[in-house]
């Protein structure tokens, strides 16, 4: 009885500990962002020596950062003991990435070796080969890396590698087969530059004969057809034709069969070139799409072509072809819910409506736009199995323990993405499913939301962590700025979760900011037409100034071009695409609409967008909005309300 109580004490002290210990966090939290900022800008700092800081778990970052600052001057004794401090751990890890180049540039090629561990690095792999081979230490080992990087190598390898090279051929190692090999694999990838560098130590005949191959990607001309019809020569042009083809397909087309001719070009050669004419015509939706379509050999056809051939048919109308399309795709591209769905909304248009039924059963199985699109048709609730965990005190506070998932939460809420993501994946190198699940727990509880997107989905079931997956935070804000712009509030928690996954402080290279990721010029411009707070783009960044900004946009977007479907495409792709595709296509039906954008990325975000909104409205409602509803803006419109069918695909529109 004594040892239970005593046992039960220990336990709830160690559920207590991570509770105790974030306050003495939250206190150290000012001095580190202080510390870290010193060092960066280099400025002088004696954090280390802050008895506050004494037992900080961040106290080999402050160190990093100060050492990475003037990493030339850093000595070997304390870079060695650094790394001897904290070896193991991903800070030591990204010290030695960083003071590897130095001794590399400095030539200190023995404190280099000792210093070495395996990298995927090129550039310090190389590095490691110079010095090898400067210290006299090369093998048959040497020789076999440096052949294997030097074959990798199909597009630029980093500038430390030519001396490797270089030494490489002083030995007569770098043959011309070697050459030849790198010749090939940089002409499949279009690298003309690489394939000119490749070819420089190959003899003067073979020289002129590469360097007229890589001209001849750059620019096809007439003297190709006087080349010999080697195998290399054959595939040289159908790879310059198909590349010619992503720029001109009605040039490539016209040329292809002089080359057919003149170099009996194979079926495959043929084939990889009418692939990418019919690609190129199709994707602008040229006059010419079904029939260069129809041309390409069925041994072309991949998955992406069949897709194409599906939307050109339906963006013509053409309802047979569609369907003749779909059914021409492999059974694995076929049963896809994208693509039953499709199937029986051709058979529908066909006039089939009792063989669309089967396709649209199976498209309505899984959680996703298509199908959820699929039971409105059925007329039925839509399918979400949701899996809630139930995890012990114990077993989560045991998580949120981990040393390197406790640098990962400080890291993360310093603004340090780069080094949390760092401490992140070393956490869970240690943890199972289990504890990989509940690591994404903790980091929700700690406003680092995108965890669950990139850190589930390994095994089937956690598709179904829609609570994790589906995050909702400043869920009032959004409720106030959804109510005050008569807009759904399950869109744009939609919005946020595609754009940003709860990230306050996320920035795109377009200079996107923030949780809506709204442009600079955009949010001072609705922040003036709306009388909205704005004090500068780091505003931005305040969640309630992004949000209120965001749906401010969306509103005005919405009246602009009337259906959320089109005012989705809008938000991601801009106004001349989208009113192209209105005019190329005016009338159709949304999903035939969305299904034959021709960005891949709006196609997908708008789907994407949708199926996140139905499930938004089950974490905010408990039912949804119809999506057809939704898609044609009838808030008021028919709600439905969830149900598990027995083998639900756990799918979501994630691109």
């Amino acid at each position: 009885m004594m040892r239970t109580a005593l046992l039960c004490s220990f336990t709830a002290l160690l559920a207590l500990a991570p509770m105790a210990h974030a306050q003495d966090l939250d206190a150290q939290r000012p001095l580190v962002r202080t510390a870290l900022e010193n060092a960066q800008r280099g400025q002088a700092d004696d954090a280390l020596r802050n008895p506050a800081l004494a037992d900080s778990p961040l106290r080999g970052w402050i160190e990093y950062a100060q050492l990475r600052r003037n990493i030339d001057d850093v000595g070997v004794a304390q870079a060695q003991d650094f790394l001897r401090r904290y070896a193991g751990q991903p800070v030591a890890a990204s010290f030695r990435s960083a003071w590897l180049p130095a001794l590399a540039r400095q030539k200190d090629w023995s404190d280099f070796l000792a210093a070495w561990q395996p990298t995927d690095n090129l550039a310090l792999r190389c590095a490691r080969l110079q010095a090898q081979w400067v210290l006299g230490r090369t093998d048959a080992s040497w020789v076999e890396e440096a052949q294997s990087i030097w074959r990798a190598g199909s597009s630029s390898l980093p500038d430390g590698c030519d001396p490797v090279f270089a030494a490489l051929d002083s030995q007569g190692k770098l043959t011309d087969a070697l050459r030849w090999a790198r010749i090939d694999a940089a002409a499949a990838e279009g690298q003309t530059g690489v394939m000119r560098f490749a070819a420089s130590g190959l003899p003067a005949s073979q020289r002129s004969q590469a360097v007229a191959y890589a001209s001849f990607l750059d620019a096809p001309s007439a003297q190709a057809l006087s080349w010999d019809r080697s195998d290399r020569s054959r595939q040289i042009a159908a790879n310059g034709l198909a590349q010619l083809a992503r720029k001109d397909p009605d040039a490539a087309e016209r040329l292809l069969p002089q080359y057919v001719q003149a170099l009996k070009l194979d079926d495959t050669q043929r084939g990889q070139v009418l692939y990418q004419i019919a690609l190129w015509t199709v994707a602008s939706y040229l006059p010419d799409s079904a029939r260069r379509l129809a041309a390409v050999p069925a041994s072309a056809y991949d998955e992406r072509l069949h897709e194409w051939q599906v939307r050109e048919a339906l963006s013509r109308g053409d309802w047979p072809a569609a369907l003749a399309a779909i059914r021409a795709m492999p059974a694995s591209q076929r049963q896809d819910p994208r693509w039953s769905y499709f199937e029986a909304r051709m058979l529908d248009k066909t006039g089939l409506p009792d063989d669309a039924r089967p396709f649209y059963a199976r498209a309505a199985r899984s959680a996703t736009y298509h199908g959820f699109l699929a039971a409105d048709h059925l007329g039925q609730a839509y399918a979400l199995c949701p899996v809630i965990p139930h995890d012990s005190a114990q077993a989560r506070a045991a998580v949120a323990r981990d040393p390197a998932l406790i640098r990962a939460m400080e890291l993360w809420k310093l603004d340090q993405p780069a080094w949390a993501v760092a401490e992140w994946k070393d956490a869970l190198t240690r943890f199972n499913d289990d504890q990989r699940r509940m690591a994404v727990e903790v980091a929700q509880d700690n406003g680092w939301f995108d965890r669950a997107v990139f850190s589930l989905g390994k095994q089937p079931g956690e598709l179904q962590l829609y609570t994790l997956r589906f995050p909702l935070h400043h869920d009032a804000t959004i409720r106030r700025e959804a109510k005050k712009n008569a807009l759904d509030p399950a869109w744009i928690a939609a919005e946020i979760r595609a754009e940003s996954i709860f990230n306050p402080a996320a920035r795109s290279p377009a200079n996107a900011r923030g949780l809506m990721q709204v442009l600079p010029g955009t949010g001072a411009a609705v922040a003036s037409r709306q009388a909205i707070a704005y004090d500068g783009a780091p505003s931005l960044y305040d969640a309630d100034t992004n949000i209120a900004i965001g749906t401010a946009y969306l509103r005005e977007l919405l009246d602009k071009y009337g259906a959320p479907y089109v005012t989705i495409a809008a938000y991601n792709a801009g106004p001349t695409p989208t009113a192209r595709w209105q005019s190329q296509r005016p009338g159709f039906d949304p999903d035939i609409w969305i299904e034959t954008i021709s960005y891949k990325e709006t196609r997908e975000y708008v789907a994407r967008v949708l199926a996140f909104s139905v499930i938004y409205d089950w974490r905010l409602n408990d039912d949804a909005l119809s999506l057809s509803e939704r898609m044609a803006g009838r808030l008021d419109g028919r709600r439905k309300g969830f149900t598990c069918p027995g083998a639900t695909s756990a799918q979501n529109e994630e691109g």
